[in-house]
């Protein structure tokens, strides 16, 4: 069994003077956001054994500000090309990863990341994490989906089970 986790960025600001939108930094809102989401993702017992980020500033801060919350140490692989990846792209970064890892967090932007949760969730998908996934992936939101295979090659689109959709307003 594997577990995919799929959080995007928190909240950022604008580009400062002189920065483009690769280095646009998280807002106060955004800094707790980040830290609910991974104290949320600590809750659910989600530990991940790799974490696959986006090397722009706001993805990397959301990482850095999630990770003091769980009770693992996972290997961290920060890539540009997560950055405003296309959907493929960031299924094949998962289909990549490290066979020996079960859970893997995907740390990036949308709207790559809300048609990835969408196109993986198959039929057995929680109904409540389905409406909140059609709601649309806010900032800081968090997608928890489980396959049922050994190998993270096998991943194809419908074979997921969407257990948990998270918003950071609805945790107060």
């Amino acid at each position: 069994m594997k577990t995919l986790v799929l959080l995007r960025h928190a909240k950022a600001g604008q580009a400062g003077p002189g920065l483009g939108d690769f280095e646009r930094a998280l807002t106060p809102r955004g800094t707790e956001d980040a830290a609910r989401m991974g104290r949320a993702m600590a809750g659910l017992g989600l530990n991940p054994d790799l974490v696959l980020c986006s090397k722009a500033r706001r993805a990397r801060q959301t990482w850095d500000l999630a990770a003091p919350e769980l009770s693992v140490a996972p290997r961290v692989e920060i890539g540009r090309a997560l950055y405003l990846a296309a959907p493929g792209v960031l299924l094949d970064s998962v289909r990549r990863a490290d066979y020996a890892a079960g859970t893997v967090l995907l740390v990036g932007h949308n709207p790559g990341l809300e048609w990835l949760a969408g196109a993986l969730s198959g039929a057995d998908s929680d109904p409540g994490a389905l409406r909140g996934l059609a709601g649309g992936f806010p900032t800081a939101g968090l997608a928890v989906l489980i396959f049922e295979t050994a190998s993270w090659l096998d991943i194809d689109p419908g074979q997921g089970r969407l257990t948990h959709f998270l918003r950071p307003r609805e945790l107060g």
